[in-house]
């Protein structure tokens, strides 16, 4: 909760308690509390007012007229405590339970980068002329897809706006948010606070200096997910040079926003027959691993200027790696068996669904959450058997109390059940994502490991991986 809410609740309580301290005590705190509840109340009401606070609110109005009457009226009585002791339980209960709907559904508070690089961030809407649109019967659709790029960059001055969180403005934030809640089966304001959350970037700031090229990371969201979706870790990979690009991919991602104004909604569904739900998820794969490459090509075109940008001939080209999440971790995989311009992968709990897995020359970094019986039993078998398809040493980690999410900035913003988010705390499950990466990463496109008792060595990359959970190297097969 942010101080004005804290001051809310305190003012409530406060409201609610008066009538049970002492009487020296009782006068000054019934005339205080009103006020410490009015002034964060009226600061709220202008600033935009969390539904959590609503029962705070609740709870603080129905026991400002018992507290206050005694004081108003001479010959005013105090309710017996035997009938003011139920409503003091209901009215701090309803405070009680705002407050911890605010903790369990807050706004999202991103960690602070730690890379010496500040962060700045910009979006291209991007259409393949090449490509038909599959998802519409209109035959001079092509297909389009929405890149958000984070990339080192200078400091911004003192004051500089920060990037909202889920789109451009603030209202695409909404809209994105409003179908993200729907894509997951919520009602819309559980998931009212990720508008109002602002992240490290500004956008369109100036990219660092000193002329340095930055490898590239590009980035599939789930299924259904959207470009930043991992905000939390892009932002902490362009503080240590690199840049990464999130993609929507319309009629998949929840909701995409394009520059003209339309939105376009999600069009996959899931039908319950498994056989039927593979052949779609593999038809979703090829398409997502199509838009990755298609983007690693305009790359280079917009390092050349032929797209304006921050990033101009600031685009390591050459080292670029295909990264994803879920649907997007096995569209990362597909992509660099396809497209040998890709120099690595990185798969975030990702099931493969490449219908015809062949080698591939590329190192992969697989971060998965704990194998347990309720995961699907297919899922390790085949990510084992794809990443011994790659003729570079690979790496598959396990990160202990994970979830399926604690590889994105859902624990930034959902209730903590281990089920769910996972056992770690709100922002250790982003930490680790990146620093694993950053380890993977630096090893593989700028060749020398980072981490934890890498020394420089060979064994670098496998000896800092391990610190993070449990490690399964897979030799260069040599197919």
């Amino acid at each position: 909760m942010n101080p004005w809410e804290w001051l809310l609740v305190f003012g409530a309580v406060a409201l609610v308690l008066a009538r049970w301290l002492p009487p020296r005590a009782r006068r000054t705190v019934t005339l205080g509390a009103p006020a410490v509840v009015a002034v964060p109340g009226a600061v709220l009401g202008v600033l935009g007012m969390r539904w959590q606070m609503v029962p705070v609110l609740a709870g603080a109005a129905a026991a400002l007229p018992f507290a206050l009457a005694p004081l108003l009226r001479r010959r005013a009585r105090r309710a017996p405590w035997w009938l003011a002791l139920p409503g003091s339980v209901v009215c701090l209960a309803l405070i009680a339970a705002g407050s911890g709907a605010a903790w369990a559904l807050p706004t999202p508070v991103f960690p602070e980068p730690t890379g010496r690089f500040a962060v700045g961030t910009s979006v291209l809407e991007l259409t393949d002329p090449e490509r038909p649109e599959t998802a519409t019967a209109a035959p001079e659709d092509r297909r389009t897809v929405v890149a958000q790029f984070w990339y080192p960059a200078r400091q911004s001055p003192a004051g500089s706006r920060r990037a909202p969180y889920l789109g451009r403005t603030e209202q695409e934030a909404r809209v994105v948010s409003g179908a993200l809640a729907e894509y997951s089966g919520l009602p819309g304001m559980l998931l009212d606070g990720l508008p109002r959350a602002r992240t490290h970037a500004v956008y369109d700031a100036p990219a660092a200096g000193g002329g340095e090229r930055f490898p590239v990371v590009l980035f599939s969201p789930g299924l259904g997910g959207v470009r930043t979706q991992n905000t939390a870790w892009a932002e902490e990979l362009a503080s240590h040079g690199y840049v990464v690009v999130g993609l929507d991919h319309p009629y998949d991602s929840a909701a995409v926003v394009l520059a003209d104004g339309r939105t376009v909604r999600t069009e996959v569904s899931a039908t319950g027959d498994d056989a039927e739900d593979e052949r779609r998820a593999a038809r979703w794969t090829a398409v997502r691993a199509a838009d990755l490459s298609f983007v690693r090509a305009r790359l280079e075109r917009a390092d050349g200027g032929a797209v304006p940008g921050p990033l101009a001939g600031r685009l390591d080209t050459g080292r670029v790696a295909a990264a994803g999440h879920s649907l997007g971790g096995g569209a990362a995989l597909q992509a660099a068996r396809q497209d040998p311009g890709f120099a690595a992968v990185i798969d975030l709990d990702g099931f493969p669904h490449d219908p015809d897995p062949q080698p591939f020359p590329q190192p992969v970094l697989a971060l998965t959450q704990a194998i347990g019986p309720d995961t699907d039993p297919d899922y390790l078998p085949h990510l084992t058997r794809v990443l011994g398809l790659s003729r570079a040493t690979s790496y598959r980690l396990t990160v202990p109390g994970a979830a399926h999410l604690t590889f994105t900035d859902a624990p930034l913003y959902l209730p903590p059940l281990p089920s769910l988010v996972g056992s770690p705390d709100r922002t250790k499950g982003s930490r680790i994502t990146a620093a694993a990466s950053l380890v993977f990463l630096d090893g593989t496109l700028r060749n020398h490991p980072a981490g934890p008792g890498s020394q420089g060595s060979p064994a670098g990359p496998a000896t800092a991986l391990a610190a993070y959970g449990t490690l399964v190297v897979h030799p260069k097969s040599g197919v």
